[in-house]
C-alpha cells in the first residue's frame, strides 16, 4: 500500500505526535517532566503571568493594544485588577522611560482630535483630559495651542451647520439654541453669543433686536 505523504504540521502528524509524547509521558512520569527542564504541557505555556510584575505588563500592554491611554487610567485598571502598588509603579515608570506612556502627547493628540473631529473649545478640553488624569501643567500646554481666533473660527463653522436647521423658529429662540449648542462644546457666553449674532445678522435679523436678546440679563 502506498502511504500517503504529509506536509510537516499537517493533521495527521500533528496527532500521531500527540500520540506518541502521550504514550512516553506516562512512562516517564514525574521525572521525565522534571528533566524536560520546561512546562509539561502548551497550557502551562500559555497560563497567566507569574508574579505582579508580568502581569501588570501584560494588562497595560493589552490596554494600549486598542487605544492610547494616559498613566492615570493605566494605573487605576491596574488598582482594580489587584495589583500591588508597588509592581504597578515599576511598571508605569517604565513605560513612560520608553515612550509607552506620554500623557503630553496623549494630550496634543486629544486636543487636535476632539477639536477638529467634535469642535471642543479650550475649556471643555480641558475638562475632559482632567478627568482622564492628566496634569494641569500639561493640560495648560495642550490647550493653549489653541488660539482665540482658531476657537472663534469653529464656533462659527458649528454655527453654520445649524443655522438652516433653525430657521422657522422665533428670534430669541433661535439664539437661545445656537448660543446653547456652543456652551455645551466649552465656548464662553460672550463668544457663543457674539458668534450666533454676527450669523443671524448675516441672514438678515435685525441687528438692534439681536442685541436686545444678548444683554446679560436676557
Amino acid at each position: 500500500m502506498t502511504r500517503r505523504t504529509e506536509w510537516p504540521g499537517s493533521e495527521d502528524e500533528t496527532h500521531s505526535a500527540a500520540g506518541d509524547a502521550e504514550t512516553r509521558s506516562g512512562r516517564r512520569g514525574r521525572r521525565g517532566r522534571e528533566d524536560s527542564g520546561g512546562p509539561s504541557s502548551s497550557r502551562a505555556e500559555s497560563g497567566p503571568p507569574r508574579t505582579p510584575e508580568e502581569q501588570a505588563r501584560a494588562i497595560c500592554l493589552r490596554l494600549l493594544t486598542g487605544n492610547p491611554r494616559t498613566r492615570k487610567q493605566l494605573e487605576d485598571a491596574l488598582r482594580q485588577r489587584g495589583i500591588p502598588e508597588e509592581a504597578a509603579e515599576e511598571v508605569l515608570s517604565r513605560f513612560e522611560d520608553v515612550g509607552l506612556i506620554d500623557d503630553a502627547a496623549f494630550a496634543d493628540a486629544w486636543v487636535e482630535s476632539r477639536h477638529h473631529g467634535r469642535g471642543l473649545a479650550r475649556r471643555a478640553l480641558a475638562r475632559e483630559l482632567r478627568t482622564k488624569g492628566v496634569d494641569s501643567a500639561v493640560i495648560e500646554v495642550a490647550v493653549g495651542r489653541l488660539d482665540s481666533d482658531q476657537e472663534e473660527s469653529t464656533a462659527r463653522e458649528l454655527v453654520d451647520r445649524k443655522l438652516r436647521a433653525s430657521r422657522g423658529l422665533d428670534r430669541e429662540k433661535r439664539l437661545r439654541r445656537l448660543a446653547g449648542m456652543l456652551a455645551r462644546k466649552g465656548y464662553p457666553e460672550g463668544l457663543a453669543l457674539r458668534v450666533v449674532k454676527q450669523a443671524l445678522e448675516e441672514e438678515g435679523e435685525d441687528p438692534d433686536l439681536l442685541e436686545e436678546h444678548c444683554l446679560p440679563d436676557a
